[in-house]
């Protein structure tokens, strides 16, 4: 019975990894410099989830890891002697995030997280609810 409380409560921490991803692919949706300075535009990272037990061996959902995503970067073209980091053609390339998609994956996060506040609660007001049986 008190396995549910460890599965919603693992569901609630994987979430709240992928609402951090989601927030810093925001925060990094123009970046087009690394931290160093350097031309290198940010990639945006996906939670990856998997089944099974923890590190502790608790059941539920898990974070597998954060990867990044690998599709095009977004190239805008500026003309030669823009700025802006450009190449040699006069382009920019700019992070693949899309906010749109940030903000549904954002929203499903968020979503996913409160179903599993409601399976924690529900679950802890039926032990109570069988405690007063008992009692």
């Amino acid at each position: 019975m008190f396995g549910t409380f460890d599965i919603s409560a693992s569901g609630m921490r994987a979430e709240r990894v992928r609402m951090n991803v989601v927030a810093q692919n925001i925060a990094k949706a123009e970046a087009v410099l690394d931290e160093s300075g350097q031309v290198n535009p940010y990639r945006r990272q996906m939670a990856v989830f998997a089944q099974g037990a923890d590190e502790r061996g608790t059941p539920g959902v898990r974070v597998a890891g954060v990867v990044k995503d690998m599709s095009p970067l977004r190239a805008v073209e500026v003309g030669p002697g823009h700025e802006l980091d450009t190449d040699q053609d006069g382009i920019v390339y700019y992070p693949n995030v899309d906010i749109l998609t940030e903000n549904v994956d954002g929203m499903l996060a968020a979503r996913a997280f409160e179903a599993n506040v409601a399976a924690y609660e529900i679950t802890k007001s039926m032990i109570g609810n069988a405690l007063r049986i008992l009692a």
